[in-house]
């Protein structure tokens, strides 16, 4: 039994009904908050985005007008900004990666494993690119190159 198991159950039989019932009610519970962290992920990628967006827009249109320290100050803020985007995303994938493992623990009690295993299957278990590219690389690589972009902006206002 792994170490996610052995913190998961309870000393509660498994043949009994009332266990049955809060097993699959705790589990639909799991599954919804798995998918909220997800929204909440998605919510956060969408500010960020567009706040980096309006940033570079809001520069490309003003950049020979507006004074060099009002710029410096500008690129400083938003590669923290963009330094906070990949710390979020960081955490949140943290958080849905350990989500989906008690989701696969609690699947080992139930009579399919739906969610877990089996789409992970469905998946090509992420070998195959063609089936399954991981979001996470993306959500690395964006925040990334606003980072270079204001670091290089910041760079050539010194």
């Amino acid at each position: 039994m792994s170490e996610i198991e052995q913190a998961l159950w309870t000393d509660i039989k498994d043949e009994d009904s009332w266990y049955d019932r809060h097993l699959i009610e705790q589990y639909k519970l799991y599954v919804e908050m798995a998918d909220r962290i997800s929204q909440r992920r998605g919510s956060t990628n969408t500010f960020f985005l567009t706040f980096n967006t309006t940033v570079v827009a809001a520069l490309a249109g003003f950049y020979e007008s507006v004074p060099s320290y009002i710029s410096i100050v500008i690129y400083l803020a938003a590669t923290i900004m963009a330094i906070a985007w990949a710390i979020f995303l960081k955490s949140y994938r943290n958080i849905s990666s350990a989500k989906f493992k008690v989701i696969g623990a609690l699947e080992k009690k139930l009579p399919a494993q739906l969610y877990y295993a089996a789409e992970w299957k469905a998946l090509g278990e992420g070998k195959d690119f063609r089936k399954y590219v991981p979001l996470s690389i993306i959500e690395t690589i964006v925040p990334l190159i606003f980072f270079m972009i204001y670091l290089y902006l910041f760079m050539q206002s010194i």
